[in-house]
């Protein structure tokens, strides 16, 4: 198992970034609120779990051990692939992911695209009482809080809306609606990071 990556990053993309590894680039599968917190240039350090499947070996990335953890129990659940697990991740944070999971609270379940309310049961079912309580103030992530000066973070928003499939419309209504948070936060001192504004671009995708 490749328990973690460390080195350069040497380039982005909407779904994965490109991390230089004693020479070799290795592309790492990330949710857009991991990428948006990696620089080209810059060393970065991401917790992997590699996927092994007949046809491919696929890593995916993640901001902090916890965070990988959890990705990694979520898909012991029946009908959670990767791709589903890291979709959870990219539209809830770890402990809000357990807490949503402890409490059976279906409704933010089902606003992960790909779940659906008898998946959501299911995965309630299965994970309640294996999935720990929330671990506010443990991560360990080596990724600093993505800053995103005047509208960077539409751009990064609609990358990754992009990249867990929704279509060009649909990002650019999602980014929209929630612009006027994006102002109100950053006019009040305390900017929204563009995980923050991710998921909340991809709850009103949800909702709609």
């Amino acid at each position: 198992m490749i328990a973690f990556v460390r080195g350069p990053v040497a380039a982005l993309h909407p779904d994965c970034a490109v991390v230089e590894v004693g020479g070799v680039g290795i592309v790492v599968l990330c949710a857009p609120a991991t990428l948006a917190g990696l620089r080209v240039g810059v060393d970065a350090t991401l917790a992997t779990s590699l996927v092994v499947r007949e046809d491919s070996l696929t890593l995916f990335g993640f901001a902090d051990h916890d965070e990988r953890s959890l990705f990694e129990l979520l898909q012991t659940a029946s009908g959670v692939g990767p791709k589903v697990a890291q979709a959870m991740l990219a539209v809830h944070g770890p402990d809000e992911l357990r807490r949503a999971i402890i409490t059976e609270n279906l409704t933010a379940l089902c606003a992960v695209p790909g779940i659906g309310r008898k998946g959501a049961q299911r995965i309630v079912l299965e994970l309640k009482d294996r999935v720990g309580a929330p671990t506010s103030g443990s991560s360990t992530s080596s990724i600093a809080p993505p800053t995103h000066p005047a509208d960077l973070w539409r751009d990064q928003v609609r990358a990754g809306l992009l990249g867990l499939g929704w279509s060009t419309k649909e990002a650019e209504i999602a980014v929209e609606t929630v612009a006027p948070f994006a102002a109100e936060s950053a006019a009040a001192g305390n900017a929204m990071t563009v995980a923050e504004l991710l998921r909340a671009a991809l709850r009103s995708l949800s909702r709609a």
